[in-house]
């Protein structure tokens, strides 16, 4: 993984100190709150529902165990003995003190960590696939090229000021598990026919009041072009894109209103331009020395199964439970890739304690190699390469933290917004109603027996839940005062990406969790097989099975 040079470090020193003086000028008086604001939101700062909130950066989601461990210090000394982890990879602390916040860069600093575009329409967090390096499907590691565009795109000049914030994402294998067609840019690391690899170009993805599916402007972008044609595409942004109406700012409006054709010229006119006039594109030399930070681990050569293994697989039914759901393939035989779920039944999406934290730093030192972490944008963890004999060991420690349930990818694996606990945006509360649908789902056979199910909740319009991708989706409103929740069907982020559609009047806080087990029987009742997966007997059906159920006679 990618460590701090000096320049680094300098400059996150420097930011800190800088931001230190901001918060002593506020607490003082010195500065009054709308002057403090844009300051604090560029360190990641905001003014949540019932106090502060920090957005903390993970690049492309990647940690390491004595990272983890400075996470955990920080939600113990200054937050509520908790972190969340969010869709962007990234990590929130939902009860710091102000006067604390600057104390908690300053920590982050000394694990080369910061706060720094996780807030403000500027490029955030630029986010991965959570199994980079380690996924057999793979063309190329894309976080050496997230890493890229962070020195690229961190405190950009020209770009910090954009009409609305920008999000990218890299994907390096043929199955795409980074939802770049749901970011303002989707890039995915692609070979052409001649064998170069390079970079399919996707623009104006996103969710939002305004969901749409990114278009794509270019089938091949030779690699070495990366940093000009993303200029070229935010240039464009930047000139043309709407600052009158933050609802009409993101660039899916833009390309919505100009046209896939016309943006694209005017794209290709920019970049052409530029490269004329300057060169922004990396040195190969530099890219091989950002390369050198992601070279594989020192992988041992082991047998494709270990004997082990095997034999505890098959003793003990819980643990092959857990193999089944939360461990993945890996392209080096003899290893795999562990699924750290944050999502026990009844419990908050995305949250950890900072024992939990500790305890996952120190099995991270134990079995995974280069103590190595990743955040997905599930909202739960991996650990990407750990031998197969050392699964066991693993599962139970974990097992004994509460961080072992089996449900990844199955209903209650279930992403969720802080909603109206937290959010001064939200509508309607999330977390509340994703664990009255875990409770309900509990029993893991049963989750099991569902199968593949990607259930996502947004506590309002802004769908921080994602869930106009879920497969099944639920949008919280305010409806004369109260909270309702909209219904939706067929959504998913990857390479046949959808957005959902409502299926009809909404449903009460109590309502919407009958709603969604009628959905589920449905399925069951009408699928072919165990072996068909919820989306695709949606797609073979259609919606109207689900609807009639759900609204009988009002359905026609």
């Amino acid at each position: 993984m990618y460590r701090y040079d000096e320049f680094d470090a300098r400059f996150v020193k420097q930011r800190v100190e800088q931001y230190r003086g901001q918060v002593a000028r506020r607490l003082s008086g010195e500065m009054t709150e709308d002057e403090f604001k844009p300051l604090r939101l560029q360190n990641g700062l905001y003014l949540q529902l019932h106090a502060y909130m920090l957005r903390v950066a993970i690049p492309y989601g990647t940690l390491n165990a004595v990272q983890m461990r400075k996470l955990a210090h920080i939600a113990r000394t200054y937050d509520r003995g908790y972190g969340h982890f969010t869709t962007r990879q990234n990590i929130q602390y939902n009860w710091p003190k102000l006067e604390d916040s600057a104390d908690i860069l300053d920590a982050l600093a000394e694990v080369e960590m910061h706060a720094i575009q996780t807030s403000g329409n500027c490029i955030r967090n630029t986010t991965a696939d959570a199994y980079a390096g380690a996924a057999a499907d793979e063309i190329e590691d894309p976080r050496v090229w997230c890493e890229i565009i962070r020195q690229w795109s961190t405190l950009h000049p020209e770009f910090a000021f954009l009409p609305r914030k920008f999000k990218i994402a890299v994907t390096g294998a043929a199955q795409d598990r980074a939802a770049i067609r749901v970011h303002d840019i989707g890039l995915a690391i692609k070979r052409n026919e001649a064998g170069e690899i390079g970079f399919e170009v996707l623009v104006g993805g996103g969710q939002g009041r305004t969901p749409m599916i990114a278009k794509k402007i270019r089938d091949f972008l030779p690699k070495d072009y990366l940093l000009s044609y993303l200029e070229a595409i935010l240039r464009v942004y930047n000139m043309l894109g709407r600052r009158d109406n933050k609802y009409k700012a993101r660039i899916k409006i833009l390309v919505h209103e100009t046209g896939t054709e016309e943006l694209t010229r005017m794209i290709e006119e920019e970049w052409e331009a530029l490269r004329r006039v300057t060169s922004i594109d990396i040195p190969p030399e530099e890219v091989k020395r950002i390369e050198a930070y992601f070279a594989p681990p020192a992988f041992e050569t082991l047998a494709d199964t270990n004997v082990a293994f095997e034999a505890k697989r098959f003793e003990d039914k819980a643990f092959a439970q857990w193999v089944r759901h939360n461990v993945k393939p890996h392209r080096v035989p003899g290893y795999v890739s562990v699924d750290i779920s944050l999502k026990p039944v009844g419990g908050i999406p995305g949250d950890a304690t900072d024992a939990q934290m500790d305890l996952i730093a120190d099995l991270t030192d134990c079995y995974a190699l280069e103590s190595e972490i990743r955040v997905t944008h599930q909202q739960n963890l991996v650990l990407p390469h750990v031998k197969q004999s050392d699964l066991y060991a693993l599962w139970q420690a974990l097992a004994a933290a509460e961080l072992a349930t089996p449900n990844s990818g199955l209903i209650s694996d279930i992403i969720a917004c802080p909603g109206l606990d937290y959010c001064g945006l939200a509508n309607a509360r999330s977390i509340p109603v994703s664990q009255a649908i875990s409770n309900r789902f509990a029993d893991l056979e049963q989750q099991a027996h569902i199968g593949p199910l990607e259930l996502k909740i947004s506590g309002c319009i802004n769908a921080c839940g994602h869930h106009h991708v879920g497969h099944i989706g639920i949008l919280g409103v305010d409806r004369k005062g109260e909270e309702h929740y909209q219904l939706t069907l067929g959504g998913r982020p990857d390479n046949e990406a959808a957005i959902g559609k409502i299926t009809g009047p909404g449903f009460s806080a109590d309502g919407i969790v009958d709603a969604v087990e009628t959905v589920v029987r449905t399925y069951l009742n009408i699928r072919l097989s165990e072996a068909e997966p919820f989306i695709d007997c949606l797609s073979r059906v259609g919606a109207d099975p689900f609807k009639e159920r759900l609204y009988g006679e009002k359905a026609a």
